[in-house]
């Protein structure tokens, strides 16, 4: 590092906590929304005080917006939400509890014409962790009545999250989730029994409207590194640590960077997704609309903030386990190079097509998502300490990859590392594989 007064500029600074308190005061920013529409504004706003040509753009999404769920068993009635994306529909079934929802535990199982009910977790000794869509996928492919999602959190806090394809947006059978404590007593009382779930939902039009929010600094080049979050949250809760504090972050970086212009090797854009929640949508918009070789690497922030230390998905490019040692030598910050790949942030329509991509997070010790996904992702489970200290960082690493060298990857490469690390199947059973057949 060479000048360090931008470092204790931004140990005082108020740029990035001030933005993630405005995101979180407009409230619901559920993907189509006036909410998330607002939140876009505020946040082409904030980086236009450092960054040239910040910018709306517009796509079309599926639209949905939220009505009221119910589980009954002998007119008692049980608290659930729905899942987005989640048809709207009645329907019963008898219950079966397959703990944590595991592939083999669907394989072992006949839940044709039934309802089941998943955890959100996967236990300590399994290999990989089961997404919600893919458990909601092998309900549907067992010709299951409906789906449960159960938190594995306690707090009575129901978990969300969409369900739904590219293919097909909305999902094939109605999808709730329920607290922990109530997918305890359902269990307990209920196994084998006939419940009725009932998914009401307000509106789905295909005609929704989301936006990325775009803007740049450095040098004019034609090449340029992506440095992103997303602005949309769940529409349960106010979304401050998913991903408010992604989005504050990059807002904070627009102002370190402008600091720091004159050592910027490459084009540095700015991108805030839109739709994130329903399916990677703004990203895959971006990605399929950009040249790839016209990216030369994408610093996607989706989890930051959450903790004092930092990780990072490095999808086996080993220019970017490179920077992160260095950069975690350099400013004497733990900061972890996983190189496994993680598919489920606005990374990876990029790292599909090739292209480098990190997904920076932070390191918590928790198991799932913890608060996430919840009404309980609030502003007060966040440091503004440590979006401080994580800027600091996170601005030494983009410095780092607008000059350093990085080769994009055989998709072929990524392909087969998939299926190594037992992603693979879940991907396809989720329609997120974009590899060729096998």
């Amino acid at each position: 590092m060479h000048d360090t007064g931008w470092i204790g500029d931004t140990f005082v600074s108020d740029t990035g906590w001030d933005h993630l308190e405005t995101l979180v005061d407009i409230g619901n920013r559920m993907a189509g929304s006036e909410g998330e529409l607002r939140a876009a504004h505020a946040t082409r706003d904030a980086l236009a005080e450092h960054a040239r040509d910040a910018r709306v753009e517009t796509f079309d999404v599926q639209g949905w917006t939220r009505g009221s769920s119910e589980i009954r068993i002998d007119g008692e009635g049980y608290d659930c939400i729905a899942l987005p994306r989640s048809p709207g529909e009645e329907v019963a079934g008898e219950l079966v509890d397959l703990g944590y929802g595991l592939p083999e535990d669907f394989e072992e199982t006949d839940i044709e014409g039934k309802v089941v009910m998943c955890a959100t977790n996967v236990p300590s000794w399994y290999e990989r962790f089961i997404h919600r869509r893919e458990k909601y996928y092998y309900a549907v492919e067992g010709g299951a009545e409906a789906f449960v999602f159960k938190n594995h959190v306690e707090g009575c806090l129901a978990p969300t999250g969409s369900v739904g394809t590219d293919a097909r947006p909305m999902g094939d059978i109605p999808a709730v989730g329920v607290s922990k404590e109530v997918g305890s007593e359902l269990g307990r009382r209920h196994e084998g029994q006939r419940l009725d779930v009932t998914v009401d939902i307000e509106a789905a039009s295909a005609d929704a409207t989301s936006q990325n929010v775009h803007a740049e600094l450095g040098p004019d080049t034609d090449e340029a590194v992506l440095v992103t979050s997303h602005v949309d949250a769940h529409d349960i809760a106010v979304g401050a640590m998913d991903n408010g504090a992604g989005t504050a972050m990059v807002v904070e970086l627009a102002r370190t960077l402008a600091a720091r212009e004159d050592e910027l090797e490459t084009r540095v854009e700015f991108v805030c997704f839109g739709a994130e929640e329903v399916g990677l949508d703004g990203s895959g918009y971006l990605a399929d609309d950009r040249d790839p070789d016209d990216v030369k690497a994408v610093v996607n922030f989706d989890g930051v903030v959450r903790g004092r230390d930092l990780g990072a998905y490095t999808h086996g490019f080993p220019e970017l386990r490179e920077a992160v040692e260095a950069v975690s030598d350099a400013t004497d910050h733990p900061f972890t190079a996983n190189p496994h790949h993680g598919p489920h942030s606005d990374h990876w329509p990029f790292v599909e097509y090739g292209v480098p991509g990190y997904h920076v997070y932070s390191e918590t010790g928790d198991e799932g998502r913890g608060w996430g996904h919840t009404r309980a992702d609030t502003l007060d489970k966040l440091e503004k300490r440590d979006l401080r200290e994580q800027a600091v960082v996170l601005t030494e690493l983009v410095v780092d990859v607008t000059g350093r060298d990085i080769a994009h990857r055989d998709t072929d490469d990524i392909a087969a590392e998939l299926e190594e690390q037992d992603l693979a199947e879940g991907m396809k059973v989720t329609g997120d594989w974009a590899f060729g057949d096998d």
